[in-house]
C-alpha cells in the first residue's frame, strides 16, 4: 500500500511540472512528454500581427471640418456613430430639455426612411441595432451591424442626423415619452439619478453642467419644431461632429463619410456655429434639498432611508491631474454594504474599510468621479436610517479630510492595479472602444491609447494625490439630500467641518430633542 501510495505521489509531482503526464507502472501507460512536439503532427503556423497597427487609432479631418476616427478590431461585426458636441450644458439661451426630446426623436422617420419601423427593417438585414444617448456634453448616434452593411450603416446615420422629419405626431408622441418618464420618476424615485442631477444643480448653479438633463415639465409644451431647428442649426454643424467607427478599415470609413456627409445640406439649412454657447462651467458650491419627511411610502419592507451626496471641484478631463484624481477615486471606491463578491469588487477601498465595516447602519457609501471639459466633481453618496443623518454626513466630512493624509503604498499601488484592470477589462467590448475613441477624438482631437493611460496611472505617487486633494479640499462643497432631513445638519456645518483639521461637525447643544 505504502509503496502504491508513493507511486501516486511520484505521478502527481511529475505531472504538475509538466515533465511527464503518465509513468510506466502498472498502468502500463508510455512516457510522453509535454514539451515535445507530437510526432505526425505538423507544425502550426501563427498568424502575426502589427502590433501598432493594430493599436493605433486613425484620424482624418474632411474639408468641411468633420473629423473621422477609427480603430480596427477582428470580428464580423462593427460600431460606427456620430458623436456630437451637443447637450444640456448647452441649453442655456433654450428651454431646458432640447437634447432629452433629440434623443428620444432619435431614429425616427428621415429623407430616406417613411418611419422609425423601416430604420429599423433595414438595420435587421445587416443583423443591426441602433442608439441614441445624450449626456450634458455629448449626443451619440451609434449602429452595430455586420462589416459588410458599412455603406448603408453611415447613410442611414447621416440620414437620422441630418435630414429628420421632426413630424408633428413625432414630437407629440416624444412629449407623452417625456411626460410619463418624469412621472415615473417622480413615482418611483431612483436616488441615484436624482442626487446626480441635484449635486450637479448645486455645484453649478444655473450654468453650463448646473442645467437639467430631463426636461423639466414647464418646457415640454415649449418645445416644437422650430425650437429644434434653431438648436439644431447652432450645434449639428460638422466642426462638432466625429464619424467614430470600431472593426472597419479606416480608408472605408473615409471613402463612406465623403459619399454621405461631405456635401449635404441639412433639414434646417445652412448651420450658424456664431450662436454656440461657449461659456465655462463656474463651480459655485451650494445645496439642494428634497425633504420627503411628510409623504408616507405606505406598507413596504423597503427601509425609508435618507441619501447625502457630497461633493468638491476636482479638474477636467483635459488637465494633467485628471488621473491622480481617478486613481483617488479608486482608492476610496466604496459600494452598497449588500454587495456580493470579494477583494475584486473593492472590499478593500476606504469607503468599505472605514465605513461599511465599521459602521453597521449604512446601507451604502460610494465615490464617483464626473469630469467634463472645463470642470470637475468627486462625490459621496451615503445613505442610512433617517435618525443617523447627523452621525452619517460627519463620517463623510472626515473621511474627505483624511484624503489629504498621505495614502498607504500597498492601498494606492492596489488603487492603481486595480483601476488598470477596470480600464482594460472595460475596453475589452467593442462599444466602449467606440465610445472612448469618439468622445477623446471630439475632445482632443486625438486618442490617448490605454497602455498611455496605463503609464500615466503607474507614474501616479501618494505626493500627488495629497496635493489634489489638498486643493480640492479648498472648494466650497456642493451637497445633495433627498428624503426625511429633520436630522440634517445645516450646509453652513457642513462647510465648517470640511475647513477643519479632523471633520468633526460644530457640536449643539439642545435643551429639548
Amino acid at each position: 500500500m505504502a509503496t502504491h501510495m508513493s507511486r501516486c505521489r511520484t505521478w502527481g509531482r511529475v505531472q504538475r511540472f509538466g515533465i511527464a503526464v503518465y509513468r510506466k507502472c502498472s498502468s502500463g501507460y508510455p512516457n510522453i512528454s509535454l514539451s515535445a512536439p507530437l510526432p505526425g503532427i505538423p507544425k502550426p503556423v501563427f498568424a502575426a500581427v502589427d502590433s501598432h497597427e493594430q493599436c493605433e487609432t486613425k484620424i482624418t479631418t474632411l474639408e468641411n471640418g468633420l473629423k473621422v476616427a477609427s480603430q480596427n478590431k477582428f470580428g464580423q461585426f462593427c460600431t460606427v456613430g456620430i458623436l456630437v458636441n451637443s447637450g444640456s450644458r448647452h441649453e442655456t439661451k433654450y428651454p431646458s430639455g432640447i437634447a432629452h426630446f433629440l434623443e428620444k426623436l432619435a431614429f425616427s422617420s428621415t429623407a430616406q426612411y417613411g418611419s422609425k419601423d423601416e430604420i429599423l427593417l433595414t438595420l435587421e438585414k445587416h443583423g443591426g441595432i441602433c442608439d441614441c444617448q445624450t449626456s450634458r456634453d455629448t449626443t451619440m448616434y451609434a449602429v452595430s451591424a455586420e462589416v459588410k452593411g458599412l455603406d448603408t450603416v453611415v447613410s442611414l446615420l447621416s440620414d437620422a442626423v441630418l435630414q429628420p422629419r421632426l413630424l408633428d405626431e413625432e414630437i407629440e408622441m416624444t412629449r407623452m415619452a417625456v411626460r410619463f418618464e418624469l412621472e415615473d420618476l417622480s413615482m418611483r424615485p431612483d436616488p441615484e439619478l436624482l442626487l446626480t442631477e441635484m449635486i450637479h444643480a448645486a455645484a453649478y448653479r444655473g450654468n453650463t453642467v448646473g442645467l437639467p438633463r430631463f426636461c423639466p415639465v414647464e418646457s415640454v409644451e415649449k418645445i416644437d419644431k422650430k425650437l429644434l431647428h434653431m438648436y439644431l442649426q447652432s450645434y449639428y454643424c460638422p466642426e462638432r461632429m466625429v464619424l467614430a467607427g470600431v472593426g472597419i478599415e479606416h480608408e472605408q470609413l473615409v471613402a463612406c463619410a465623403r459619399k454621405y456627409l461631405l456635401n449635404v445640406k441639412p433639414v434646417w439649412g445652412a448651420s450658424t456655429p456664431t450662436n454656440v454657447d461657449l461659456s465655462v462651467a463656474q463651480y459655485t458650491g451650494g445645496i439642494v434639498r428634497m425633504d420627503m419627511s411628510d409623504v408616507s411610502l405606505g406598507p413596504t419592507p423597503i427601509p425609508e432611508l435618507t441619501h447625502i451626496m457630497i461633493g468638491l471641484e476636482s479638474c477636467s478631463f483635459l488637465e494633467d491631474d485628471f488621473i491622480p484624481f481617478a486613481v483617488l477615486n479608486m482608492m476610496m471606491g466604496g459600494g452598497g454594504s449588500f454587495s456580493a463578491g470579494g477583494p475584486g469588487k473593492g472590499m478593500f477601498t476606504r469607503l468599505y474599510l472605514n465605513v461599511l465595516n465599521r459602521h453597521h447602519w449604512m446601507y451604502n457609501a460610494t465615490s464617483y468621479h464626473h469630469s467634463y471639459e472645463d470642470t470637475g466633481l468627486l462625490c459621496i453618496h451615503a445613505s442610512a436610517d433617517p435618525r443617523q443623518v447627523r452621525e452619517m454626513v460627519e463620517i463623510l466630512t472626515r473621511e474627505f479630510i483624511q484624503m489629504a493624509g498621505t495614502a498607504g503604498e500597498m492601498e494606492l499601488e492596489r488603487a492603481k492595479t486595480q483601476l488598470k484592470s477596470m480600464l482594460m477589462m472595460n475596453l475589452e467590448s467593442r462599444p466602449v472602444i467606440f465610445e472612448d475613441v469618439g468622445r477623446q477624438v471630439l475632445a482632443t482631437g486625438k486618442r490617448k491609447l490605454p497602455h498611455e493611460l496605463c503609464d500615466l496611472i503607474s507614474n501616479v505617487t501618494a505626493s500627488d494625490i495629497k496635493r489634489v486633494t489638498t486643493k480640492m479640499l479648498c472648494s466650497k462643497p456642493a451637497v445633495a439630500a433627498l428624503g426625511d432631513l429633520t436630522e440634517m445638519p445645516s450646509y453652513e456645518h457642513i462647510q465648517a467641518a470640511l475647513s477643519s483639521k479632523d471633520g468633526h461637525l460644530p457640536r449643539m447643544y439642545r435643551l429639548f430633542r
